[in-house]
């Protein structure tokens, strides 16, 4: 009879130990916050030079300009003068991924204020993309 308890004992533990084993561990869905994101890839990633060191002042100063409703062509002309690389590409990249980043209810102002946008002088994009 004690054997036959034991034997039990062992069974149920054993169920118990790879039920545990068997249930897959939670999901985890990390993601940066995106200031975080922001930087990083702005600086980090892309090295963009910004005037005091300060990309994420810089890239919420995008997004005050957006919300005052600045044109899309004023943004992107203060970007360039601003902020290094200051090409066509570099610029609309920086005015596009602020503001979808930083204030993303902003999106269709910018969008609507970027409609028949024309570079100006027809610059184009670099021959080089990385």
């Amino acid at each position: 009879m004690k054997c036959r308890k034991s034997l039990v004992a062992l069974i149920v533990g054993a169920v118990a130990v790879g039920g545990l084993l068997s249930t897959p561990p939670p999901r985890v869905h990390a993601a940066p916050a995106p200031e975080v994101e922001y930087v990083y890839d702005v600086v980090v990633r892309r090295h963009y030079g910004f005037p005091n060191n300060d990309a994420l002042s810089y890239g919420r100063g995008i997004c005050d300009k957006v919300g005052r409703g600045e044109g899309y062509g004023q943004v992107m002309g203060d970007v360039k003068s601003d902020v290094t690389p200051n090409d066509e590409f570099a610029a609309n990249y920086l005015v596009s991924y602020a503001v979808n980043l930083l204030c993303p209810e902003l999106i269709w102002q910018l969008r609507n204020s970027a409609a028949g946008y024309q570079p100006p002088g027809g610059a184009a994009a670099p021959g080089t993309y990385y």
